[in-house]
């Protein structure tokens, strides 16, 4: 999955165009991405995954799943402290309500099975919530916060 590093940045791009109204600006970020795909992905103790179908008709992805898994304090819920965490789910324009992000889907949960990770979060915009619903997930409770550098 490493060799589909600069298409899976290319469909993040995608996907963040979607969310906020407009593509962003080409830059650093997608370099740093592409060398964090590549050191993060493949092989038995990777920490990263990457589901992705090809495009039916051309070169390049027309959708893809990524996620990853974080190693917390375990507690009652959850022994191990084993956690997912789903992004850049994505499917190009030009592929949609074709069931491929489902299919990403449910490969990267099986993957997370399989590592025995049994807590998986994500972030849903409105047009993915439906697919995220129907695959068992549920809304939390409480509130998320963040703390970004530029506003220490």
């Amino acid at each position: 999955m490493a060799a589909d590093a600069v298409e899976l940045v290319r469909l993040r791009a995608v996907m963040l165009g979607s969310m906020h109204g407009r593509p962003p600006e080409p830059g650093a970020w997608q370099d740093e991405a592409v060398a964090t795909l590549r050191e993060r992905l493949g092989g038995p103790a990777a920490t990263m995954a990457a589901y992705v179908v090809d495009a039916p008709d051309g070169p390049g992805l027309a959708a893809c799943a990524v996620g990853t898994i974080d190693r917390r304090l375990g507690g009652p819920e959850n022994p191990s402290g084993l956690t997912g965490y789903v992004f850049n789910v994505v499917t190009d324009a030009a592929y949609r309500r074709r069931g491929y992000s489902r299919a990403c889907m449910t490969a990267l949960l099986g993957w997370f099975a399989e590592r025995g990770v049994p807590k998986v979060d994500l972030r849903a915009s409105p047009d993915g919530e439906p697919l995220y619903l129907s695959l068992g997930f549920e809304p939390t409770t409480g509130p998320t916060l963040r703390l970004s550098a530029g506003r220490r």
